[in-house]
């Protein structure tokens, strides 16, 4: 197994998020872990104005002044205006209510699930249950699949797998404090991606955000994946230090 970490530094005064590559049964996956304790966590879809983001640059230049963007990745499925597939809160306010029932496509391949952040600690829910009893959420998007439920992959995938896209979801730790950005670096199937967070991460719960138009921001270590717009974003906001005349 090999493995390259780098530190997420260069942001004085703010804590450093770790990123790392590791190749996993031969494939590059690069992973960020953000401590809920440490660094401020949150989703992004829309400006003051009611626009779209769609893009990392896009909120950077929203930011205010003496902040940035640590790092980011697309959050979950959307509809071609971008407006989020399914459940999406932002900052206590639900823009799109939860979806509980299966249906075509990666998001309907059930069970899916819900990453719900409440500031200093993450979970992921199943979808049906999430419904059921809604937790107390500040943010939350949901998508499917999730890849691992209670330490379990997904039951419907399989080893050899013929669809192979490059990927991103999202693990939490038992504890809720650690969160786990996955991108993998080239294609992979299902199996193989849900594999990476149970049996190298060691989450038991994990949830799939999208393939294809998948993208990292981590300016900390030389990436800023660009393409077409996106819809949800995930990211942490960090503090720039004022530089010296």
């Amino acid at each position: 197994m090999i493995r390259v970490l780098a530190l997420l530094a260069g942001f004085a005064g703010t804590p450093a998020m770790a990123c790392e590559t590791i190749v996993f049964d031969n494939a590059p996956f690069t992973t960020c872990a953000v401590d809920l304790t440490q660094d401020e966590l949150r989703l992004f879809l829309r400006d003051e104005a009611g626009a779209i983001y769609g893009s990392f640059a896009r909120i950077e230049q929203a930011l205010p002044p003496g902040r940035r963007l640590g790092v980011a990745m697309n959050a979950g499925m959307f509809h071609e205006d971008r407006g989020p597939v399914g459940l999406y809160v932002e900052n206590g306010v639900e823009e799109m209510r939860v979806i509980t029932a299966a249906g075509p496509g990666n998001f309907g391949l059930l069970p899916n699930g819900v990453l719900c952040l409440t500031g200093g600690e993450a979970q992921i829910v199943e979808s049906r249950a999430f419904a059921e009893n809604p937790p107390d959420c500040r943010d939350a998007t949901q998508s499917g699949p999730m890849l691992v439920i209670d330490g379990a992959l997904h039951p419907r995938f399989i080893a050899d797998g013929s669809s192979r896209n490059i990927r991103n979801g999202v693990g939490v730790d038992e504890s809720g404090r650690i969160v786990h950005l996955v991108i993998s670096d080239v294609p992979v199937n299902f199996h193989h991606f849900a594999r990476f967070f149970r049996d190298q991460l060691g989450v038991r719960q994990a949830l799939y955000f999208d393939g294809r138009v998948s993208r990292l921001y981590a300016p900390g270590i030389g990436r800023a994946d660009i393409g077409l717009p996106i819809g949800p974003i995930i990211g942490t906001v960090v503090d720039v230090a004022p530089s010296g005349g």
